[in-house]
């Protein structure tokens, strides 16, 4: 991951030409990192068909891929971009879904352990989340078969494989098999 020296703002960020990176902004500095394998498209795609058909079934709100961005600060700018955002119906925009990047943070955000990504990277923006307002993070690591749920309670919880994930405040009702969300 690579960073900048001039601190950039989330209109930047969106005007930014596409050179075929990744890019989101941390206080002001763009964060540069590689596209993701096929593995990581494929969990992201499994977890996303979870998540959407049960939103979409009980009208829940937005779910959102594609690393879609959200400006969770403001001077200088953060925009975060998840693998997989949750956003409750009542948190919507009256307007719509905006064709820029979110404003504010979603109710919950999942990612994908990449292989370029480091555990301190992957801390260090599950806490921006949090911090943001993100209700719960869901981190699926590939390597060890895993979820890690975080919350604002700094408490951890971590699925194996053979375990269940549920939805709890932010998807009640929801369930699936965690090993069924890794190819």
């Amino acid at each position: 991951m690579d960073r900048t020296e001039t601190l950039l703002t989330a209109d930047d960020l969106l005007s930014h030409p596409d050179d075929g990176n990744r890019h989101e902004l941390v206080n002001g500095e763009l964060l540069t990192m590689a596209p993701t394998g096929s593995e990581h498209g494929a969990i992201v795609v499994r977890v996303t068909a979870q998540v959407f058909s049960y939103v979409e079934r009980n009208g829940l709100g937005v779910t959102l891929t594609g690393e879609p961005g959200f400006k969770i600060a403001s001077d200088p700018d953060t925009v975060r971009a998840p693998d997989l955002a949750f956003v409750r119906r009542e948190n919507v925009p009256e307007a719509g879904i905006p064709t820029g990047y979110w404003p504010g943070a979603p109710n919950l955000a999942a990612e994908v352990v990449s292989p370029s990504d480091t555990y301190e990277q992957v801390d260090a923006k599950v806490a921006t989340w949090l911090d943001a307002g993100t209700e719960v993070v869901w981190v699926l690591n590939p390597r060890r078969r895993t979820i890690a749920i975080h919350t604002g309670s700094a408490q951890v919880r971590v699925l194996a494989a053979t375990d269940e994930l549920d939805g709890g405040t932010v998807l009640p009702g929801f369930t699936c098999p965690v090993g069924g969300l890794f190819p």
